[in-house]
């Protein structure tokens, strides 16, 4: 009886405990399945979700770039494109060489998609060749059965409508490089296809035309691989820019200097500094790099000596030569050191101790005074005028008028060009300066350089009465100048009488009797131009050369003979337009330079637009994306 008793108890206590641990257990999944699907279960919804569905960039339309009258210099082509996928093509360069055959291929191009192909997941496809004719799709789609991985499909391409006429400015897009890929946090930049401005405008203002990314969400399996499109944002297109250039002038520029191994012009707008050409020869045509630049036409680009991509604009540095004397002239009219009647005589040359400085006249000028000194450019007179001022004072007002410094205009790579004072030569050579040396900066030789946008800036600054104007280009809110966001310049405090004096001078060398340009007056009725010529040496010429006149032999070598240079502006009573000509060992600033100036002058003149440039008229949407 009482065994019976505790077997029941036993059972009993075992029955409690594994129904203790029934419930223990069943209550603990219960509460997991709570935790799971009530308490976190978003979280673990989004997880899921970002295993499913993957988040992509897409890429906006970049803004297209159009010229003061709303004409397209940049913008947005439809086009077809070749693609692979490494994992579909199996043996890539086996298929890349057998698309070779059917399509131009170059090594280069082959190698290099082989090297993308490694730095991106195998199902990604890499971009073989863009801008595919019509001929070229239909024969890839021919031959698709022998091309395993290779896919069609169409895109945008970057394209210039003017070419190489406005290269220097608007520049090109490439694709990107490794340094730009780790200095910019943009994640458009990690994009295999994405492509960045390089040169010109389309550099300065990159972020501008990139706009923003988009993205599009797309459901994918275990290994990456896109199943289907939910949904899509295209994000923020580019912004459109308008520039202030003139692309009948531009063009008309280009074609004036397109004879010229290499020359550059320059023409503002006195009163803004709006940019209205901008012409550097030879040139290049952007497009090539837009599409893949070859080998080829790479090395010939950069072997040429002439520097087909080099804006000479604003990367250009050349002595000024005879251009700089109204520098000199303010210099000393300013420190009151000189009046404009003050005369000096010019036999010809200019004594300072041991040395003679020579006239570019070898029998002189005689007696001659300020006006004339510039008309005649008598060097012997400006030679004076510089050991009277010095080289400190005559940096100082040369830096007012833009030299020896960058003027912030909003292109990549401009160069300051150089104002050498004595401390600069005492920190950068190690040696005191000396006053022969002053002598020659005071004519625009030595070690003075300035570049075709300084000689403008500087012209446009004595002629709109003495205002620190900055040369732009881009205008609108984007603006990177303020002058270019309708900001007007500040004076330089120069005195209009002392500017007054420098102007007639100017105008003399244009239309006196014995003006250096006379030749070069505008041939409008009632329009006149005011100027000055230059003619600056690449080289010391002898004692023994200048003796023999070695130096003028008409066989020299092209290398050794003088730029030619001319700066002006016009009408001379309402200056609007100030021009800078430089041409590359053209020998004569009068003979070579001011014909062109002229020419471009008259060009301007007749384009000449109301006070406010049209609006730019709204592209198409093929010209857009």
């Amino acid at each position: 009886m009482y065994q019976e008793a505790d077997r029941n108890r036993c059972f009993r206590r075992r029955l409690l405990l594994l129904g203790g641990l029934q419930v223990a257990l069943f209550g603990g999944l219960a509460a997991r399945l709570w935790q799971l699907q009530l308490r976190d279960g978003v979280t673990y919804q989004l997880l899921a979700d970002e295993n499913r569905i993957s988040q992509r960039l897409t890429v906006p339309p970049r803004g297209v770039i159009v010229d003061r009258r709303g004409r397209p210099l940049a913008i947005n082509a439809p086009t077809y494109r070749v693609r692979v996928v490494r994992e579909q093509a199996g043996d890539l360069r086996g298929v890349l060489e057998a698309l070779a055959e059917i399509v131009p291929l170059d090594a280069r191009r082959i190698e290099e998609v082989l090297q993308l192909a490694k730095l991106h997941r195998p199902f990604v496809p890499i971009t073989v060749r863009e801008d595919l004719s019509w001929d070229e799709v239909a024969r890839i789609a021919v031959r698709s059965p022998d091309l395993p991985g290779i896919l069609l499909d169409s895109g945008l391409l970057r394209q210039y409508p003017h070419g190489a006429v406005t290269a220097h400015v608007v520049g090109y897009v490439g694709p990107v490089a490794k340094a730009e890929r780790e200095s910019d946090p943009d994640p458009l930049l990690k994009l295999p296809d994405f492509r960045v401005g390089k040169t010109g405008i389309e550099r300065a203002y990159d972020r501008e035309l990139r706009g923003r990314a988009g993205f599009s969400r797309v459901e994918v399996n275990v290994i990456g691989r896109e199943i289907r499109e939910i949904d899509r944002n295209d994000g923020e297109e580019g912004a459109d820019l308008q520039l202030s250039i003139d692309l009948d002038l531009q063009t008309y520029c280009m074609e004036r200097l397109a004879d010229q191994e290499a020359a550059a012009a320059v023409v503002l707008e006195v009163a803004t500094g709006a940019v209205l050409a901008l012409a550097s020869v030879p040139t290049y045509d952007p497009g090539a790099f837009a599409g893949g630049l070859s080998a080829a036409l790479w090395r010939q680009l950069a072997d040429d000596p002439r520097h087909p991509l080099v804006n000479k604009c604003i990367r250009g540095q050349y002595p000024p030569g005879s251009t700089f004397k109204m520098v000199t002239a303010l210099a000393a009219l300013e420190a009151g050191l000189v009046t404009p009647a003050s005369e000096v005589f010019c036999p010809g040359f200019m004594s300072l101790g041991n040395a003679r400085f020579h006239c570019w006249k070898p029998h002189g000028h005689g007696r001659i005074s300020l006006v004339q000194a510039l008309a005649q450019s008598c060097d012997v007179y400006f030679y004076e005028l510089a050991r009277r001022v010095g080289i400190d004072a005559l940096a100082a007002m040369a830096r007012r008028f833009g030299f020896g410094e960058t003027l912030g205009i909003d292109l990549p790579g401009e160069k300051p060009g150089l104002m050498p004072d004595s401390r600069w030569k005492r920190e950068r050579l190690g040696q005191p300066w000396q006053k022969g040396e002053t002598l020659v900066c005071g004519i625009g030789q030595g070690f003075v350089s300035a570049t075709p946008l300084q000689l403008a800036v500087m012209t446009a600054r004595l002629c709109n009465g003495g205002r620190a104007v900055h040369p732009w280009i881009v205008r609108g809110p984007h603006a990177h100048v303020s002058e270019g966001k309708g900001v007007p310049p500040v004076s330089l405090g120069v005195s209009p009488a002392n500017l007054e004096f420098v102007l007639k001078g100017m105008y003399e060398v244009v239309n006196g009797p014995r003006g250096t340009a006379k030749a070069s007056a505008l041939p409008i009725p009632g329009v006149l131009m005011a100027g000055k010529t230059g003619t600056s040496q690449v080289r010391r010429i002898s004692k023994a050369e200048r003796a023999t006149g070695a130096h003028k032999r008409k066989d020299r070598p092209r290398e050794e003979r003088d730029h030619a240079l001319f700066v002006g502006y016009a009408p001379h009573d309402r200056p609007r337009y100030a021009v800078a000509v430089v041409i590359e060992h053209g020998e004569s600033g009068a003979k070579a330079a001011a014909p062109v100036a002229r020419d471009i002058m008259v060009e301007a003149l007749r384009l000449e637009p109301g006070t406010t440039p049209p609006a730019p008229r709204r592209l198409d949407l093929a010209e857009r994306r």
